[in-house]
């Protein structure tokens, strides 16, 4: 949806936030060898070059038609994506790659919570971006955007793809069954906190309808409370300090007692269970940052659209995620990959990402003309006014070199919770033990 010439207030107020920078924060081959110079270019430009990319997840690249919309603009260039379901599999297989097992992807895909590693501890993996014209790009992100994936010495190792302001997604049948509100105003008053968001999923359990659970699993809400935090895992001198962080075992605490007291579904997230339960009905809410909202599309099919809707988060604000693309020394077709990379990256193509898929923008001019998107398959839902209004109050969050390595275990203590029957206590132990084991 076009963004009308007459701009709120508020979206002024975003823009302004975000320029000042104060706004939060599987793999294949390629076969043409020959089509490849000796200083990294395309040879022959008419010849046919094959772009690996390594993704995880869903970038919404492919179903945005992006690819097709690419290889159009550029008849010699073939995309071949290459898609690891779960990033906590895919990137301890790019790291051994990356280590010399080869068959490296021209691009790959990097989680927020890795960027840090990357820029501080693997820029011999990587390459500088600036040598390939990045400085004309960077300063179009959001200031932390950009920071995180550039090296202490200047060297950028990336660049971003979307950010993940939160949002609770729902099922407005699910609710109207249980005898709930349905309106996304009501329920955001209701739920203005995540106790009152566990209140109302206790109501929702006591008249919830048939093989229908109130969320999909206490790991989506830990990881939405997480995200509205400024520090969590490390402190700003780079101390890890999860352990002993309050807002971190808060949001263990509560999660875990939503897992206790049967509000859960007891789904995994990414899996093939927690994909089907989508179209299911298996679940009446999930922590939605703006890239849920394209999945949620993709999973719950045709005959869910309008049975969704959007309503802001506990706290209306919140990032969960928000990836970067990089392209790794291995590259074969280096310059092509940059070329791809920042047309993929591009506003215009942050904005259909949005538009469609609910991938909320990094770039400040594409997130200027967002705010007035609305989606029909959530019953026309302000995903624009929604998203922007919460990411107008995230904070600039810490991020630390380890960061996915630490949310993994943590995850895993909560999945063992909800599932599993163990103590919070215990759980919370383990995760300690296997943070230690991980990070040495």
């Amino acid at each position: 949806m076009r963004l009308p010439s007459g701009r709120s207030r508020a979206l002024a107020v975003l823009c302004a936030t975000v320029l000042a920078g104060s706004v939060l924060a599987g793999c294949g081959s390629d076969d043409d060898d020959d089509n490849k110079d000796p200083a990294g270019g395309a040879g022959d430009p008419g010849k046919q070059i094959t772009l690996n990319v390594g993704l995880f997840g869903s970038f919404g690249f492919e179903e945005a038609g992006l690819y097709k919309e690419y290889e159009a603009l550029h008849p010699n260039i073939k995309i071949k994506q290459n898609v690891t379901q779960k990033e906590e599999v895919y990137w301890p297989a790019l790291q051994t790659r990356l280590g010399g097992g080869g068959d490296l992807d021209d691009i790959q895909g990097v989680e927020v919570g890795r960027i840090i590693d990357v820029a501080k501890n693997q820029t011999d993996k990587w390459l500088d971006l600036n040598t390939l014209g990045a400085q004309s790009q960077t300063a179009e992100y959001l200031e932390w955007k950009s920071k995180a994936a550039t090296s202490p010495d200047g060297k950028v190792v990336a660049l971003g793809t979307d950010i993940g302001p939160m949002a609770i997604c729902y099922r407005t049948d699910l609710f109207q069954q249980a005898g709930l509100p349905t309106g996304r105003d009501e329920l955001a008053q209701r739920w203005s906190t995540w106790e009152g968001y566990l209140d109302v999923g206790r109501q929702f359990a006591a008249k919830a309808p048939k093989g229908s659970a109130y969320m999909d699993s206490v790991t989506g809400m830990y990881n939405a409370m997480i995200g509205q935090q400024q520090t969590f895992y490390y402190d700003a001198a780079g101390k890890l300090i999860y352990d002993t962080n309050p807002a971190v075992r808060n949001a263990f605490d509560l999660s875990a007692k939503a897992g206790q007291d049967g509000l859960s579904a007891k789904l995994v997230q990414f899996q093939n269970d927690w994909d089907q339960a989508f179209a299911k009905g298996g679940f009446a809410t999930v922590s939605c940052p703006s890239w849920m909202i394209g999945y949620i599309k993709e999973k719950s099919g045709d005959d869910a659209k309008g049975k969704w809707d959007v309503a802001p988060a506990p706290g209306a604000t919140g990032n969960w995620g928000g990836s970067y693309l990089a392209i790794p020394k291995g590259a074969k077709h280096p310059k092509e990959a940059y070329d791809l990379l920042t047309w993929l990256t591009a506003k215009e193509q942050q904005v259909k990402l949005f538009q469609q898929r609910g991938s909320f923008p990094s770039r400040t001019t594409a997130i200027s003309q967002v705010a007035d998107t609305t989606d029909p398959y959530f019953n026309n839902a302000p995903i624009g006014q929604i998203f922007s209004q919460s990411a107008q109050k995230m904070p600039v969050q810490t991020l630390g070199v380890r960061d996915g390595d630490v949310k993994a275990a943590i995850q895993n203590a909560l999945i063992a919770v909800e599932a599993q029957g163990v103590k919070p206590d215990k759980a919370w132990d383990d995760a300690k033990s296997s943070i230690k084991a991980a990070l040495g």
